[in-house]
């Protein structure tokens, strides 16, 4: 699992990655990833259906990636390799499939850490506002040394990058337990019993609730990138499972807590207007909180929050393209480790210049629809993939370090809701939604016709599974 360089005396020396991550580098990856979700872009759901319809997107998101978070589980307990759901792809359905999904993973994380950079620049404009500063600050060197900063944490190699996320992590997620239990008894007024009267509570009706499931994902985005610590975990049959399980629980407390507070305190309108109105509700929820210690907290833990996520993106796309350039699908090239460091640097240095185009190119929404979309793409695949993975290889079969429930409903449900998600981006972004389909169907041909021949199928198995039909 490794790229080849000439060792002394002329022999071929193996170069892997290294296997040092327990289950807490996974949760911290994976919810280190997401609760950036809680600090900004989920309130935009909001402003497509109201507040109430905000929250059901909310719990049916949730729903959405627990069956995401169970799925993901078993079959990665079993392909102990980087690239997550790509590699998953390669063995169980295909290359084309495969090919597709590596970009999927890499696009997602790719704009997730560019809508962060663009949430970490807007932040400190405001701490200077708060300051006293009167000029308007230039918010593009904060943006492109915060991706610079962590693309060299990667760099110099993972178990500083997620121990960095851990504890990171963990701040932004305590602070948020402070926001919601100093509303509960503090003196700041929750005015949730308004949103009920004038219309409020579903202001746009049942077509709002549909609609604010396109940025109700963003409160979980990313989970799945747990799989890409997959050959960097020290028993992957068990920190994985374990790490994603841990995280989606954490995700569904921290998403549910976000939204009372923010409802409470800021006006539904305000919170769901993305051009005049919020940013960074939690920070902006603390500002009229009156405290100015709640204040520095939040505002620390969007900080943390958006240096988290845009760390663990830089971390998850790089190995899927690192993967997808050890196989083939891609230069190989890419498929470098770095003799020293142990990290697929090539893979890391290359996508630095793509975040920052659209960091500094793209505004907010547009590049958390493109995120969305791609993460949203990936998640079609995972019924198809779990189904013929126990189709494939039944449970007597391989050894599963966790097996899901209630198979196949959780594919299923699955299915059910990113058809209504789809159908949701649609009713705003319906230009994005073609453009991006009609991209991957032209990167997919380019695979189809140019790079498919570089690819050898029969080495692609590396799992000591039975070999089922075409390998």
């Amino acid at each position: 699992m490794a790229n080849a360089s000439e060792a002394a005396g002329g022999k071929v020396e193996k170069i892997s990655l290294l296997r040092v991550l327990g289950p807490a580098h996974v949760w911290a990856l994976g919810v280190g990833i997401v609760l950036v979700g809680e600090y900004m872009g989920w309130n935009f759901a909001v402003g497509k259906g109201g507040a109430y319809a905000a929250l059901i997107a909310c719990w049916f998101a949730g729903l959405l990636y627990t069956c995401v978070a169970m799925i993901d589980s078993e079959v990665t307990s079993t392909v102990a390799a980087a690239g997550g759901q790509y590699t998953q792809a390669k063995h169980i359905i295909g290359p084309l499939m495969a090919f597709n999904v590596g970009l999927y993973l890499v696009f997602a994380y790719t704009m997730l850490e560019a809508a962060n950079a663009i949430t970490l620049g807007y932040l400190v404009s405001q701490v200077a506002a708060l300051s006293g500063y009167t000029g308007e600050l230039n918010q593009t060197p904060f943006i492109v040394l915060t991706i610079l900063f962590l693309a060299w944490l990667n760099y110099r190699g993972v178990l500083a990058t997620l121990n960095f996320n851990l504890v990171i992590t963990a701040v932004a997620f305590i602070a948020i337990i402070v926001l919601f239990l100093s509303t509960l008894t503090g003196t700041t007024q929750l005015h949730h019993a308004g949103l009920m009267s004038g219309g409020a509570s579903l202001p746009y009706g049942a077509i709002g609730v549909v609609a604010a499931m396109h940025f109700g994902l963003w409160y979980y985005l990313g989970i799945e990138g747990t799989t890409q610590a997959a050959e960097e975990v020290r028993s992957p049959a068990r920190a994985l499972p374990f790490g994603t399980m841990a995280g989606i629980i954490t995700l569904l407390i921290a998403a549910t807590l976000t939204w009372y507070v923010c409802t409470g305190i800021l006006p539904w309108e305000f919170l769901g207007d993305g051009v005049n109105g919020s940013v960074a509700p939690l920070f902006d929820a603390s500002r009229l909180s009156g405290s100015t210690f709640l204040m520095v907290l939040l505002g620390i833990g969007t900080m943390f929050s958006t240096m988290a996520s845009a760390n663990g993106c830089i971390n998850d796309a790089s190995r899927a393209w690192f993967a997808m350039g050890r196989d083939h699908y891609l230069p190989q090239w890419f498929g470098a480790v770095h003799p020293r460091y142990r990290t697929p640097f090539r893979s890391i240095i290359f996508l630095v210049p793509i975040a920052i185009i659209f960091a500094l190119g793209a505004p907010l929404d547009q590049v958390i629809t493109f995120s969305i979309l791609s993460g949203l793409l990936e998640y079609t695949f995972m019924p198809i993939n779990v189904i013929l993975f126990r189709r494939k290889w039944p449970l007597e079969t391989i050894k599963r370090g966790y097996v899901h429930p209630f198979h196949p409903v959780p594919a299923i449900v699955l299915l059910m809701l990113c058809a209504v998600t789809y159908f949701a981006v649609f009713l705003g972004y319906g230009t994005q939604l073609i453009a991006m389909v009609g991209f991957y169907i032209v990167v997919s041909l380019w695979f189809h016709f140019w790079r498919y021949r570089f690819v050898r199928r029969g080495d692609q198995f590396t799992m000591p599974w039975p070999r089922p039909r075409g390998y």
